[in-house]
C-alpha cells in the first residue's frame, strides 16, 4: 500500500472527505504506517519537503479536524505547544526535555491505584500521563 492509499484509507475511516491539503498531511502522518507525534510546526516543515505542501493554517485547522475525528490524540505540553499523536489508545509518554521530543512509554508497567474523586456531575474523559525527563547533572 503506498503512503497516499494509507492515508486516504485512514481518512475514510473516520469519514473525512480526502481533500488535497487532508491526503497530503495523512500520508506524512501515516503513509509508512508508524506512529508518530508531531507538532503542527514540524509537519508544516515536513510537507513543505513534499510534492504537496500545505500552509501552516492549514496544518493547524487539519490536525484540529483530524482531532476531532478521532484520528489523532493531542498532547497540551507546558500550555503552549501541542503534540498530535497517530495512536490514538490510552498510553504514556515520554517527554525528552533537552530534545523536545515526545515518545511513547511503555504502557504495561505504569500503574495507576486509583484516580481521585471528581466533582459530582463531571466525568472522566481521559488521563494524559508524560513523564518528563532530563540527563542527570554530575554534583
Amino acid at each position: 500500500m503506498t503512503p497516499n492509499q494509507r492515508g486516504s484509507t485512514w481518512l475514510q475511516t473516520a469519514g473525512l472527505r480526502p481533500t488535497r491539503q487532508r491526503l497530503a498531511l495523512a500520508a506524512l502522518l501515516v503513509g509508512d504506517g508508524q506512529d508518530r507525534h508531531v507538532t503542527a510546526e514540524s509537519l508544516h516543515l515536513a510537507s513543505q519537503g513534499s510534492t504537496d505542501p500545505v500552509s501552516l493554517a492549514t496544518v493547524y485547522n487539519t490536525l484540529r479536524a483530524f482531532c476531532e475525528a478521532g484520528l489523532l490524540s493531542e498532547v497540551a505540553m507546558d500550555g503552549n505547544k501541542s503534540y498530535f499523536d497517530t495512536r490514538i489508545d490510552d498510553h504514556p509518554h515520554y517527554f525528552w526535555e533537552e530534545e523536545g521530543v515526545l515518545t511513547d512509554a511503555p504502557k504495561d508497567q505504569l500503574r495507576f491505584e486509583r484516580l481521585p474523586e471528581i466533582p459530582e456531575g463531571m466525568e472522566i474523559t481521559k488521563v494524559d500521563v508524560v513523564i518528563r525527563m532530563r540527563k542527570m547533572t554530575s554534583r
